[in-house]
């Protein structure tokens, strides 16, 4: 059907391609270029089935606490979604101290502030203010993908995960999150 139509629409156009480059008939040209496409019609075909397949593929969606992160996950989400493709799993990534709540470390950072040069007050009142919006927002991942979806949360590092070493290291925090019950 397409195909054909193709061939209709841009048959001229092939002919004199064909002409001009020496490359046989315009008919032989037509032939090469629709089995060419019929080649690779098969081959979209085969991996769009595969990403359909939960057994063979699922996609991980990979943020970070902030609103433009989760909006952008939530609409990758729905998209492959639309394509039939499993996303079940997110991870929410570089989160300041996942396994405490921002009440609990304005607690700690309300009863030391007071003993603290400045600085440190102001590096800790920044980290607060973070630790607050990255609560938020990880609230609403929890509220949007909670029951349905696989939500790890990964700690922010105080190194990049590069090398062999480090990438096992984190790839345990992958398998073994960080309990947010205890």
């Amino acid at each position: 059907g397409k195909l054909m139509d193709l061939k209709d629409r841009f048959g001229g156009l092939i002919g004199q391609a064909s002409a001009l480059f020496g490359g046989g008939s315009p008919d032989q040209v037509q032939e090469a270029l629709l089995g060419r496409l019929e080649e690779t019609r098969a081959i979209i075909n085969k991996v769009n089935t595969a990403f359909q397949d939960p057994a063979l593929t699922t996609f991980v969606c990979v943020c970070i606490p902030e609103f433009l992160s989760i909006y952008e996950t939530e609409r990758l989400v729905q998209e492959l979604s639309k394509f039939g493709i499993d996303s079940h799993n997110i991870v929410v990534n570089q989160v300041l101290f996942p396994e405490k709540d921002a009440e609990e470390l304005g607690e700690w950072f309300d009863s030391n502030k007071d003993g603290m040069q400045k600085e440190a007050r102001e590096i800790c009142s920044k980290m607060m203010a973070r630790k607050r919006m990255q609560d938020k927002y990880i609230g609403q991942c929890f509220d949007l993908y909670g029951d349905d979806f696989h939500v790890v949360l990964m700690p922010l590092l105080d190194h990049e995960v590069r090398g062999v070493e480090k990438l096992k290291d984190f790839s345990e925090l992958l398998i073994n999150p960080i309990d947010l019950e205890e």
